[in-house]
């Protein structure tokens, strides 16, 4: 899942948001748009590799926790665990958003790469990073709190495959909606991203999460499977996750293009750094 900050771009100042390729500051939308860029095996990158992997892990281990505590005690309840998920994205964006772009979720990161704000050498990497840190995550909530079956904090569908696999087709492309408005747009209010996303997170586990479980993260799901070995359904969540996240992304680029000059776009971009200037006069 993800966030977005600004960066100043150009000799006339602008800033521009990105939760695409997380560097130490995010590249400028001509940058943004040209695809090809190397795999580039750096440091830099490197550190974007590591911080996928630190927030997936807490991430999962935060979110499968709350599921799990629920499960066994019973006192979080269904909004408790929604309200987990969403604080814990929210953290995540804002801890490394600005390192790794923030993406923690293999979802996101195809649907990024589709329309060409991700170069594609770079999504093998960036899955595997964050299916490393669910599988870590995962492994440590069993050795915590052992490999009971009812307490298994992965997702199944209670009802069919086929509904579960069309909530997860609309909360992810819901999900990816919002990510593209609030972190990938200059025109937004990208001090807010985190908290859009995760409010986000919290609607869609509070709607979904009885039925399909609100997975939206292939890795949400296939971190505990694969540590307990259970894999029923699992191609409903590496699938509509997937296909809901690219789609989400494509429906906001509809939308996204205006005839406004990017400096009159990024005059306004930011509320929050002109209530400080005004503050200050």
């Amino acid at each position: 899942m993800p966030g977005g900050r600004e960066n100043s771009t150009g000799e006339n100042g602008t800033r521009e948001r990105s939760m695409e390729e997380g560097t130490a500051g995010f590249p400028g939308e001509e940058e943004r748009s040209v695809p090809g860029h190397g795999l580039g095996l750096s440091f830099p990158f490197f550190q974007k590799i590591i911080a996928e992997v630190f927030a997936t892990y807490f991430l999962i281990f935060a979110g499968c926790a709350s599921v799990t505590v629920n499960l066994s005690k019973g006192t979080i309840t269904l909004p408790g665990v929604g309200i987990v998920w969403g604080l814990v994205v929210m953290v995540m964006i804002y801890s490394v958003g600005h390192i790794s772009g923030g993406h923690f979720n293999p979802a996101v990161t195809i649907a990024f790469a589709t329309c060409r704000r991700f170069p594609w050498k770079q999504v093998p990497v960036y899955v595997a990073a964050q299916l490393l840190g669910a599988i870590l995550a995962s492994g440590t909530l069993r050795l915590l709190f052992g490999g009971k079956h009812e307490l298994f904090p992965g997702t199944i569908p209670t009802g069919s495959d086929m509904q579960s696999l069309v909530l997860e087709f609309i909360t992810t492309f819901y999900l990816m909606f919002v990510i593209s408005g609030v972190a990938t747009d200059n025109r937004a209010i990208g001090e807010l991203a985190g908290i859009a996303v995760g409010a986000t997170i919290l609607l869609n586990v509070i709607i979904a999460g009885p039925i399909s479980g609100a997975s939206m993260n292939p890795v949400r799901s296939l971190g505990p499977a694969i540590v307990a070995n259970r894999y029923k359904s699992i191609w409903v969540y590496i699938v509509g996750p997937t296909c809901g996240a690219v789609a989400g992304a494509w429906a906001y680029n509809v939308i996204r293009f205006t005839n406004k000059p990017l400096r009159e776009i990024t005059k306004s971009g930011s509320f929050l750094k002109s209530l400080g200037r005004n503050d200050s006069n």
